[in-house]
């Protein structure tokens, strides 16, 4: 199959490279469950940044601040300590992980994840992290600055509206009623809103490969993503 061939051209490890796969893209492609199965297949843990960009904000919001008022936002994140364990989220050692899910968190979690001096932090805490190797990362600034040594960087992508009826029949799924339309506006608001921001835009890494998942199933990306970091090995 000419997809899966492509996985394995051009590929090479150095020892300047870090044993971690970076997964970018933009909204809605599935970057997050495709990188928890990945990762599940090769035996590596699973770095979820957004989850953590969400403990940040949950943070923020118990600290009543708002991101205008830098010096107590200073103060939040002089004292930030995230770590992630076992699919689990926590913030100063308490368990997070339904808290950061809420919608006042969800609302506030696109201006706290835009802000520089946030991501900063974060990217810190993100290498502190995964200096180890053997991680699956997603998020839209993984290869090309949080990341940028990854032995293997993947941009993932779909169309527009293959990423809305994904969307859209998963929101269905859980009992939701938006409208097709209504889904794919949101999803290119979003794109525009990642890809054009001044801290970190969402672009494709010079050394990623581009994979477009819109006529593919899940298994098949995974399939993907596993043999072009087999072939590095």
């Amino acid at each position: 199959m000419e997809w899966m061939a492509a996985a394995l051209q051009n590929v090479g490890m150095t020892a300047a490279t870090l044993p971690l796969i970076a997964i970018d893209g933009p909204s809605g492609v599935g970057k997050s469950t495709t990188a928890k199965r990945a990762a599940v297949r090769l035996g590596w843990q699973y770095l979820d940044t957004g989850a953590m960009y969400r403990a940040a904000a949950l943070a923020i919001q118990r600290a009543g601040l708002d991101l205008s008022d830098r010096a107590s936002l200073e103060r939040v994140l002089a004292t930030l300590e995230l770590s992630l364990n076992e699919g689990r989220t926590y913030l100063a050692g308490e368990d997070v992980s339904e808290a950061i899910r809420s919608q006042e968190v969800t609302v506030l979690v696109t201006p706290v994840s835009a802000d520089a001096r946030v991501r900063e932090v974060l990217v810190e805490q993100q290498r502190r992290i995964g200096a180890s190797g053997r991680w699956v990362v997603d998020g839209r600034d993984i290869g090309t600055v949080v990341f940028t040594q990854a032995c293997c960087k993947v941009f993932l992508t779909a169309s527009p509206e293959a990423r809305a009826q994904r969307r859209f029949l998963e929101l269905r799924a859980k009992g939701q009623s938006p409208s097709f339309e209504a889904v794919l506006a949101d999803l290119q608001r979003r794109d525009l809103a990642d890809s054009t921001r001044a801290a970190s835009p969402l672009r494709k890494a010079d050394d990623a490969v581009e994979l477009d998942s819109s006529d593919l199933s899940l298994d098949q990306v995974v399939d993907w993503i596993v043999a072009r970091h087999q072939a590095h090995l």
